[in-house]
């Protein structure tokens, strides 16, 4: 649809679609479920805002009109927006509900009430599709990694994946990238080295499966093991197989630090070989050192664009991130499954431990670029370690009369396991630029929580409360830094474009009716690094495909989420 086409579409109604699952409004004088009176509607395409009213028949927006031409309409539910923004639903390109979709109660309620209506998964590593290696390295800790994993094996193994969420009741949509990280274990394991002919063709077989059972491209992590062991050619070679599908490769590039520019020019040169866009996770330059490598990564990413290469970012708007305390140890140290192990062996916890301590080191050394009075520990599972919780590295060694890299080592070892971990890593003044660029998409990095049921297991990252907020109440509303328009359109229809979403991003006649409605006045993120679990403010109201999980700010416990799918869906 060109951009004419769709401003006439948004203000004047579209006609109806024809075919299977084709939506017809409701006839005139017939009721319409909802109507949303007043409000100032941000469609979610860039274009100004204009005050409209928005009718809701069953799933789907039915009509958009001047304010006040409803007002006589009949409808089951009406609300007031006047003085309200109504949007569309906020769509988070990189969600880590996994456990909460399949496990939990899904209702993701921090993710809802920051207005998401659909969560698109699959950073590095997925749920599906099985086999006897993925289940070997599956970790405990999880479980959604283990959850029905009889089920997720065989060829449409990823499309069972899909289909237990939804069979289970999620609040929002979901669907998912396949994790790059899932193919090269399903593969080859946790060994690490080039894959064999006959590794990479059952990693190009995984691959097209995936993309087939609604997989929207492929997910890299390039940092963590085993993710990190593969080459450029693997990635490019994998990018080949989904690239008829219609597949995106996206990733958490190999570095964002030291080696940033050059992580960027191999994602380039994936895309560029594989013959598939590019999007870039949580773009960022990682650590003071390379803070001024934004303006050259920018440049890089828009000299690209310029040649005609579709190469696009995502962020959060946070100075910090959060992963695991066992990403601090350098990858080889986990290869085959290895790392407590390693970590255990005298000889070889000598040479780890000097590596974490090289001012220098050619993989991401993430305690030492965020220093470790920049590493706050978020959880831990044994009583004994109950203090350290909320601590930062450097107080936790100065407590234990450590050097830093002897306590982050015995505390993996104490507990068996890994450890959420926040880093300190980013500066405001990049987060503010890389928010201005036109390819910049919105997304949490982050899984949905209850407050109320998780108060007790500590700090998580404040974004999985409070992104979205945060965004409109700090960097629209209070620092200009974008505006209100185009922040809607980095969390909405800019997001619905990357993967191809059908009929969602959009306030548009005929869409589905996953809308936003909130006070730009009020809106505001809660949640801070010391006390995270407090919900956002301002939203009001969340439809996800025409029913209220949200309603006065409160979630209804309502789950009419759905799948979606990559455009290669159904394809053999």
């Amino acid at each position: 649809m060109t951009r004419v086409a769709l401003i006439a579409c948004v203000v004047l109604g579209c006609g109806p679609k024809t075919g299977p699952g084709a939506f017809a409004p409701a006839p005139a004088g017939s009721p319409y479920d909802v109507v949303i009176e007043g409000g100032r509607i941000v469609d979610g395409s860039g274009n100004a805002w204009f005050y409209g009213d928005l009718a809701i028949t069953r799933d789907r927006i039915a009509r958009i009109a001047p304010a006040g031409a409803l007002r006589s309409a009949t409808a089951r539910q009406r609300v007031d927006a006047h003085g309200l923004v109504v949007a569309p639903g906020f769509i988070d390109i990189q969600a880590h509900s996994r456990d909460a979709l399949l496990t939990g109660d899904g209702r993701v309620v921090g993710k809802a009430t920051q207005g998401v209506t659909t969560e698109i998964m699959g950073e590095g590593w997925t749920n599906a599709p099985v086999n006897d290696r993925v289940l070997q390295a599956a970790t405990s800790d999880d479980p959604s990694d283990t959850a029905y994993s009889a089920s997720f094996r065989g060829e449409h193994g990823f499309d069972a994946w899909l289909r237990a969420m939804e069979r289970h009741g999620m609040s929002v949509n979901a669907g998912s990238f396949l994790g790059a990280a899932t193919v090269r274990i399903y593969a080859k394991g946790m060994a690490a080295g080039a894959p064999t002919p006959a590794e990479l063709d059952t990693m190009r077989a995984v691959t097209r499966r995936a993309m087939a059972d609604g997989s929207f491209g492929v997910a890299s992590a390039l940092i963590y093991p085993p993710g990190n062991f593969a080459t450029t050619e693997e990635l490019v070679e994998i990018a080949k197989a989904m690239s008829p599908y219609g597949g995106v490769y996206i990733t958490h590039m190999r570095s964002e630090a030291d080696q940033f520019l050059e992580a960027i020019d191999e994602a380039i040169r994936i895309g560029r070989e594989g013959g598939v866009p590019v999007e870039i996770y949580h773009l960022k330059a990682a650590g003071q050192r390379n803070w001024p490598k934004a303006v050259a990564a920018i440049a890089k990413i828009d000299s690209a664009r310029g040649a005609g290469l579709d190469v696009q970012a995502d962020m959060y708007p946070y100075v910090a991130g959060g992963t695991g305390l066992a990403a601090c140890m350098p990858p080889w140290a986990s290869a085959d499954g290895k790392l407590l192990e390693n970590l255990r062996d005298s000889s070889t916890r000598a040479r780890i431990t000097a590596e974490l301590l090289s001012e220098r080191t050619n993989w991401e050394n993430l305690c030492s670029l965020a220093t470790p009075a920049g590493v706050l520990l978020a959880e831990m599972k044994k009583p004994e370690n109950s203090r350290w919780v909320g601590k930062r590295l450097a107080e936790v060694a100065t407590g234990q009369n450590k050097r830093w890299p002897d306590a982050a080592i015995d505390l993996l070892l104490s507990e068996q396991r890994d450890i959420g971990t926040i880093f300190f890593l980013m500066s405001e003044e990049n987060v503010a630029l890389q928010l201005r660029q036109p390819w910049i998409k919105i997304g949490t990095d982050a899984g949905g929580y209850d407050p109320d049921s998780v108060r007790a297991r500590g700090p998580v990252h404040p974004r999985s409360y409070g992104t979205y907020p945060r965004i409109l109440g700090r960097y629209v509303r209070e620092q200009r830094v974008l505006s209100l328009e185009d922040a809607v359109r980095k969390m909405s229809g800019a997001v619905a474009t990357r993967p191809s979403l059908r009929d969602r991003g959009l306030i548009a006649q005929g869409y589905y009716a996953d809308v936003v409605v909130f006070d730009p006045a009020t809106i505001i993120d809660r949640a801070t690094f010391d006390q995270p679990h407090q919900l956002s403010t301002g939203v009001q109201y969340v439809f996800v495909n025409g029913v209220a999980v949200v309603s006065n700010g409160q979630h209804t416990g309502a789950k009419p989420g759905r799948l979606v799918r990559g455009p290669g869906y159904g394809r053999p």
